[in-house]
């Protein structure tokens, strides 16, 4: 399907959506480039604390598998509108253990992210 999208040119993108790769690759500065990645699963365990474990680590192995270190982190979130937010709280703190467990973590930063209560 990206196949057929049009291309853009960009000397920067050092690994773009045409490389089927585990994340993206942008030239910064000269020994510069960040990393980025994106993950959406649904639950695949019943316990919302070890399901953001795992949605955490997933999207950190990404970073991981494409030579970089994990700075920043946002969530990207589609809950129920009626969902309970205790289910939510500890999906995110499970995520959260994860991204504090980093071997970078003491420069992460989770800052942001996008909620869809529908």
């Amino acid at each position: 399907m990206l196949g057929k999208l049009a291309r853009q040119h960009d000397p920067n993108v050092l690994v773009g959506f045409d490389h089927a790769d585990d994340a993206g690759v942008y030239q910064i500065g000269p020994a510069t480039a960040l990393v980025q990645t994106v993950d959406f699963f649904t639950p695949i365990v019943d316990d919302p604390y070890i399901f953001g474990q795992i949605a955490a680590t997933n999207a950190l192995s990404d970073i991981y598998a494409m030579g970089g270190r994990p700075l920043t982190a946002l969530a990207l979130v589609c809950f129920p509108e009626k969902g309970d937010l205790e289910i939510l709280e500890r999906i995110l703190a499970g995520g959260l253990s994860k991204m504090m467990e980093a071997p970078a973590a003491h420069q992460s930063s989770w800052h942001g992210g996008d909620l869809d209560r529908n």
